[in-house]
């Protein structure tokens, strides 16, 4: 079962999300960012702490349906956390040893500088450094970090979201202008036909004036193919019905990139054929401006998870 969280409109693919947490002595500092892909990639760079790429997979699998995913989590010590520790044996040990030098050195004559308790703590082993061991603590950072982690997706989903928003309102513009051309290309094809009609009889004036009349069916069966090579009628209604398709998606929640992608070739195939079909400059100059926008179109709708 699916337990994404519904869209209330469409998503980008692109997005970035980034966020900082701390825990008991540990920081971390950690980041969601995508780019567009034909379905869901995710690569997660995440501390080794048991369960936790597991888990983390598990929840955005759950929230994101296409694009490549990058997961990126950086744990370390934190320094303002962490203290060194005094080894007590290894300062005796030091001590030991300053004083057996500067017992021989004054056997010799010489004359040492005192030293600093600062230059006394630089010495190897006297102060060790924090303990960067994760211990019985693993569990509860774990859980920490993902707790962070759910933070930043929900971050990362309204980055997409809000991309999302621009993507619609520009595609809400151009679906407007197909429909008005596609209106436009209907206006046009009426408006040739009465050019058809006198250009047809005009032909069929010059074929019956030779002196071989052609056979009546076979210039009825011609008659009847011109007609259809140059009727529009149905790339027009299709259209239509792909315009309101396209809305309808538009409103539906949860991924349709894919579904836009398809439609945005149905749209194409049918600006195809009304240019072949056209028989008209301006019928033609209304389809090659269909084509520049649903192309347009096309562009944006990679974006759309």
């Amino acid at each position: 079962m699916n337990d994404r969280a519904p869209a209330t409109g469409l998503m980008s693919m692109t997005g970035f999300a980034a966020i900082e947490g701390a825990y008991e002595g540990w920081a971390w500092t950690a980041d969601i960012r995508a780019v567009n892909g034909r379905s869901l990639e995710l690569r997660l760079r995440v501390p080794d702490l048991e369960g936790l790429e597991a888990t983390l997979r598990k929840r955005m699998q759950a929230k994101l349906g296409r694009g490549n995913v990058t997961v990126q989590i950086k744990l370390q010590r934190d320094s303002a956390a962490a203290k060194s520790v005094l080894n007590a044996e290894a300062l005796v040990a030091a001590l030991g040893h300053l004083a057996e030098i500067e017992a021989e050195a004054k056997s010799r004559g010489m004359d040492i500088t005192p030293m600093r308790a600062s230059d006394i703590a630089m010495m190897k082993g006297v102060l060790d450094a924090p303990d960067s061991s994760l211990g019985d603590g693993a569990g509860p950072l774990r859980d920490a970090v993902l707790k962070s982690m759910d933070a930043c997706l929900e971050a990362f989903l309204k980055d997409r979201a809000r991309e999302g928003a621009a993507l619609t309102s520009v595609m809400e513009d151009q679906i407007n202008r197909i429909e008005a051309l596609t209106a436009a290309a209907k206006s046009a094809a009426e408006a040739r036909e009465d050019a058809q009609k006198t250009s047809l009889q005009r032909a069929l004036e010059r074929l019956l004036s030779t002196t071989e009349v052609p056979d009546e069916t076979r210039l009825t069966q011609e008659l009847a193919l011109i007609a259809v090579k140059t009727d529009v009628t149905e790339e027009l209604d299709r259209l239509v019905s792909h315009v309101a398709a396209a809305r309808d998606l538009m409103k539906t929640k949860g991924p349709v990139g894919r579904k836009l992608d398809f439609l945005m070739q149905e749209f194409n195939r049918e600006a195809n054929t009304l240019c072949s079909k056209a028989q008209s400059s301006d019928l033609t100059a209304i389809g090659l401006d269909l084509k520049t926008v649903i192309d347009q179109m096309r562009e944006q709708v990679q974006n759309i998870e």
